[in-house]
């Protein structure tokens, strides 16, 4: 059974975009390199993100990065009852990030920042076995971020700044109603939300660095979101087109990180986060027309935690060499696992590199691949339980001016 289920994902070398739950650990190619760490250093623009409190400690009056990554991904459900091997059929992901950096004065820096750290889409098909959970489901929320640091002394600096965040959700579900009923569901609706971060940078020594950050906790809420119903005549008129209101949690995320210059040519970096993903118990669309019969759906995720591990090597004036590994904890328990976010204990292995031709210029690129841990749902047991195997392979470019 186990071999039949990873067979056809590692033939067609597939990949998966989630991190833990539908956080998306993609925000910066030189830090991805690296097991995607950044907390206790200071490696460029992107800064405005992983630790604004270390924005003042750059080296250049403006700093500026632009990057993203290309997702392909694919996810295998096996039913334990009859063997067969159901896969998803899903687009290509293009996570993005662009950040600015600005030393108004010594000691005060001010940034701006935009990027996607959470976000999912999962594409089943219109018939496949669990078609009355989810056929496939969009989620989105992109981070507008103004930033502001200060620089207390030559050894801590203090940021902080703003989220705006634009969330947007759209979910398939066929409707059970008769045997061979093609009847199915659209909910769309899109908002926005509003939460902060901030961070600590200490330099305490030539050679170590820490960082301290927190990002908030981002609940959006979706009123009169659009529920397309395609039904059958006769439940047209218990089933209208209507209304809806739903919210999503955005988790808090507080994370520790250290950084060690061992010599002119290795820096060493090692983290970890607290993502605080109990505050997702439930998905619950609550319908205006009262002859629709509300979704409930418990959700009930664990907080996690996620431990990186990093290196950069300088083999040039012109060009930097980075590898890096992290272990992603899935927040999801088994009997609560779903379709519409699949997802296990991630373990990811990185490599990266910086050219820079110019004093001012330079190219960012990583590369990403991810072993998800299999495990088995038992998610609605009396009627969808089974399988899951996913594997991910994630190539990111970006670009970074400096003067």
């Amino acid at each position: 059974m186990k071999k039949t289920l990873l067979f056809p994902l590692l033939t067609s070398i597939p990949m998966l975009m989630f991190a833990g739950g539908f956080q998306v650990n993609l925000q910066g190619n030189k830090q991805t390199g690296m097991g995607h760490l950044g907390t206790g250093l200071t490696l460029g623009a992107s800064n405005v993100y992983f630790n604004p409190g270390s924005m003042g400690f750059l080296n250049k009056k403006f700093s500026s990065e632009i990057g993203g990554s290309f997702i392909t991904s694919e996810v295998a459900f096996q039913d334990q009852s009859t063997g067969i091997t159901e896969r998803t059929n899903n687009p290509l992901g293009t996570p993005f990030y662009a950040y600015a950096s600005y030393k108004v004065t010594d000691k005060l820096s001010a940034g701006f920042g935009i990027y996607t750290p959470f976000g999912s889409t999962v594409d089943w098909g219109k018939e496949w076995s669990g078609k009355n959970l989810v056929q496939d489901i969009s989620l989105r929320a992109i981070f507008i971020q103004p930033t502001l640091s200060y620089k207390i002394t030559d050894k801590i600096g203090f940021g902080a700044g703003l989220n705006i965040v634009s969330g947007s959700v759209e979910l398939n579900r066929a409707v059970p109603t008769e045997p061979f009923d093609n009847s199915s569901v659209n909910l769309q609706g899109s908002t926005m939300a509003f939460g902060f971060n901030a961070g600590l940078y200490i330099q305490a020594t030539e050679k170590l660095s820490l960082g301290l950050t927190y990002r908030s906790q981002v609940d959006v809420e979706l009123k009169e979101g659009d529920a397309t119903f395609d039904v059958n005549s006769s439940l047209a008129n218990t089933l209208p087109n209507t209304t809806f209101d739903a919210t999503l949690p955005l988790p808090s995320t507080l994370t520790f990180g250290i950084g060690f210059q061992i010599n002119e040519k290795w820096l060493l970096s090692i983290e970890q986060s607290f993502v605080q993903w109990s505050a997702y118990e439930t998905l619950d669309f609550d319908f205006a027309n009262e002859t629709t019969p509300d979704s409930k759906n418990a959700r009930n995720y664990e907080d996690a935690i996620i431990i990186r591990v990093g290196a950069q090597f300088t083999a040039s004036e012109k060009l930097d060499l980075r590898a890096g590994f992290y272990y992603d904890e899935s927040p999801v328990q088994d009997e609560y696992f779903s379709p519409e976010t699949p997802n296990s204990d991630n373990f990811g292995m990185t490599l990266g590199a910086s050219f820079n031709p110019t004093e001012r210029f330079g190219i960012d690129a990583s590369m990403l691949y991810i072993i998800g841990k299999e495990r088995t749902s038992s998610y609605s047991p009396d009627a969808f339980g089974g399988k899951y195997a996913s594997r991910s392979f994630i190539p990111g470019i970006g670009i970074n001016y400096n003067f």
